[in-house]
Formats: structure tokens, sequence, C-alpha cells
């Protein structure tokens, strides 16, 4: 899309297609708020569900492995959800910036506030910044160790844009940006950077691998139109043998993680519990195989959408294990 080209016309009272119905941003939101909320994916927010369980992840597992629970977790709790939201927000602006020429093209995101002219590259890069600033303050109220790791999630949450550009693999690099959580949350609860919390990190970005290669499945067409690189298009009709490997690996992952963060504290009873949830989110994961149909884009994102679920459910038994 050429920039003297006229924007296309917004859609009716500027709701985004793939949006939630009846969201609480096309409910309540201030009538200027809203392109701005929508280009954060307020409207959206599985999104930052599963931007911040892997935070939660790492801050129950790190109070497992040394076995200490202190006030101050309750404020890293309450700023990894507060962050996630406004960091998923300037990540998703971002990415719509970078990306305003293909949403154009694209029939899913074409009615998005950039391409619909909503919302102008200045104004968004405006909130972009705004959005950053304010997570940023909440990172300094954590330690040096974590601040600095903080810092550092910039990078992948730069790149990953640009990656559908030149890899096939994208989704990896979004598993990088979405689960530096669980680093970040172990590091502000313990001060510094241990091997569970690695372990699960990669657990987080096999889970990514499952979750967004189904999503993807919805713009398989245009993507392939417009050049534009992803896993679902890579494994096509073999896409079920690749989300079972992505399963195997994020219950494996995450079952080496739990035993590395038990081992040192916890009991036999508070291991086994643990390890139950990486049992438990394998099922709800093989659940979603079995209604598996990559040439539905509507089922696949019913099924994207359930993973907040998927994602809860050993943050369940993390928690029940600190009790034991």
């Amino acid at each position: 899309m050429q920039d003297n080209a006229p924007p296309p016309e917004p859609p009716e009272d500027g709701v985004v297609a793939d949006a939630y119905a009846r969201n609480w941003v096309d409910l309540y939101a201030p009538a200027a708020a809203r392109p701005y909320l929508r280009l954060s994916r307020a409207d959206r927010p599985i999104g930052t569900w599963l931007l911040l369980l892997p935070c939660w992840w790492g801050l129950s597992l790190a109070m497992l492995y040394d076995g200490q629970m202190r006030w101050f977790d309750l404020w890293i709790l309450i700023g990894c959800a507060v962050g996630a939201f406004l960091m998923r927000g300037a990540g998703c602006t971002w990415n719509d910036i970078t990306d305003r020429d293909f949403d154009a093209q694209v029939a899913r995101t074409r009615s998005r506030p950039i391409p619909s002219g909503q919302v102008s590259v200045k104004g968004a890069t405006v909130w972009m910044i705004a959005q950053a600033l304010i997570s940023f303050a909440i990172l300094l109220s954590f330690n040096g160790a974590a601040i600095r790791l903080g810092v550092l999630a910039l990078i992948p949450v730069a790149i990953y844009p640009f990656a559908k550009r030149f890899t096939w693999w994208p989704q990896v690099f979004l598993g990088l940006a979405f689960n530096w959580g669980a680093l970040l949350a172990w590091t502000a609860h313990t001060g510094r950077l241990d091997a569970p919390a690695v372990v699960l990190y990669l657990a987080g970005i096999a889970w990514t691998l499952f979750y967004d290669t189904i999503y993807a499945h919805q713009d398989t067409e245009d993507d392939a139109l417009i050049g534009v690189k992803s896993t679902a298009r890579l494994f096509g009709e073999n896409s079920g043998q690749w989300l079972r490997r992505f399963l195997m690996a994020t219950v494996g992952l995450m079952g080496i993680a739990v035993i590395y963060a038990a081992l040192p504290q916890a009991s036999v009873l508070a291991m086994a519990v643990a390890l139950a949830g990486p049992w438990a989110m394998g099922w709800h994961m093989a659940w979603q195989l079995r209604g598996l149909d990559i040439h539905n884009p509507k089922k696949m994102l019913q099924l994207f959408r359930v993973n907040r679920d998927t994602g809860m459910i050993p943050l369940l038994f993390f928690v029940a294990a600190l009790f034991l």
C-alpha cells in the first residue's frame, strides 16, 4: 500500500474483525480511546493471558524452589499482570506499525486501527512509547537482575514482527518474547537466574509453537499471496504431527523444570502435585488436537483462545504444591 494511497474505509463503529463479541472496549470505553485500546488488543485479552501465565509459572516455581513466600511476591504477581497488559499492548502496537501494509491485504486484519485509518502511524508510535514507559516504571521496582532481564526482553519483541519476512519459524521468535516473563518473574523473586527457569522458558516456547501455529492457520491463504511465512504454511497438512511434537516438548520440558525446582526444598507430595500440572496441561492440548481442523478458520480461532485455560492448568497445580 503506497503512502499516498487513501486508507480503506474503516469498519462500522471501528470494530476489529476478530475481536470478542460485545467486548468491554466496544461497549464501555470512551469513543476517543477505542482505536488505541483496539491497537493494544484490549478487545482481545487472550494475548495478555498468554504473556502473563509464564510469569506466574516462573514466580510460583521460584517460591517452590527456595521454599519462601514473601509479601513482595504479591507485588511481583500484580506488577507482572499490569506489565503484561501494557507490554502486550506496546508489542502489538509495534507489530501493527511494522505490518500495516501486510495487514491491509489480509481479510482478518484489514479492520485493525492503522490499516483502516482509525489511528495514524505517528499516533500509534506515541501510544506505544507511553505503554512501554509505564511498564519500565514497574520494572524498576524489581531487583537489578530482573531489571536487566526486562531490558533484554526488548530484543525479541523488536525482532518478532520482521521474523515472518525471513524465516518459516516466526513462532519461535514469538515464543522467545512471550515467555520471557518466566525468566523475569523467577529472577524478581530469587535475585538470580537458575536452571529451572531456563527449562521452564523452553517449555513455554514449545507451547507457543503449539498455539500460534493453530492461530496462523487462519491466514494461510492470504499469507501465501503476500509472501508471509509461518509454521502453519510450512507444516501444511502435517500440522497435526508437528503439534503433537510441540505438545510432548511442552510437557516434557515443564516436567523437568518442576523436578529441578522441587528437589531443593519441596516435599515428595508437593513435587507430585506440581508434576501433575504439566501432565494435565498435556491432556488439554491433546483435547485441542482432537478438534483440529486447519481448513476451518473459525475453529482455529476457538482452539487458540482456549489456551488461556491450557496455561492456567499447571499454574493451579504449582500454587497448590506451595502449601504442601
